[in-house]
């Protein structure tokens, strides 16, 4: 699945361990979902696409 998370993550000026630490989870969790490496819950992708001021819709795309 790919994602939007780095580039909008960038956009508000905020770092992985920014995410991590307003979502609940590790730096390394953040890392992977960026490089599409791990699919988020759904509850972890609401609270990124919150944070991300973006519908979750428009965070995630199927490949």
């Amino acid at each position: 699945m790919k994602n939007k998370i780095r580039m909008l993550r960038k956009e508000l000026g905020l770092r992985q361990e920014d995410l991590a630490r307003d979502t609940g989870v590790t730096r390394q969790t953040i890392n992977a979902i960026e490089n599409g490496k791990y699919n988020p819950t759904l509850v972890l992708a609401i609270k990124l696409a919150r944070l991300l001021k973006t519908p979750v819709e428009e965070l995630f795309q199927l490949d």
